[in-house]
């Protein structure tokens, strides 16, 4: 499956979000490579990345641990946990944070 599939068997009111992030991830670390990882669209280059994937109220982004502690001032408006973001349904999606974050963890954790 690939993350394009994953998005298009997805709930149709979340489908935008999904795809406003794939976008975004997709154009920040273009050389990562694409796949389903634990269920979910994962970015990965010897490692993995970033991951995202929705759930009831929110879509669940994944860089790991590292990179929320990292960014702990621009995300003091979502809720976190140890490697997770949570970006609310109801809120507008913080595209730049997303792409930073993405850029971030990818010079963080790629293997060659």
């Amino acid at each position: 499956m690939t993350i394009q599939e994953y998005i298009n068997s997805q709930e149709v009111n979340v489908r935008e979000r999904l795809n406003a992030i794939y976008e975004t991830i997709r154009s920040a670390i273009p050389d990562a490579e694409e796949r389903i990882s634990w269920g979910m669209p994962t970015f990965w280059k010897g490692r993995n990345i970033i991951h995202f994937a929705p759930a009831k109220k929110h879509i669940g982004l994944y860089p790991g641990s590292e990179a929320v502690e990292a960014f702990r001032e621009q995300l003091k408006d979502y809720k976190t946990s140890k490697g997770a973001i949570q970006l609310p349904n109801n809120k507008e999606l913080p595209l730049s944070l997303v792409a930073e974050i993405a850029r971030w963890s990818y010079e963080k954790n790629r293997k060659e």
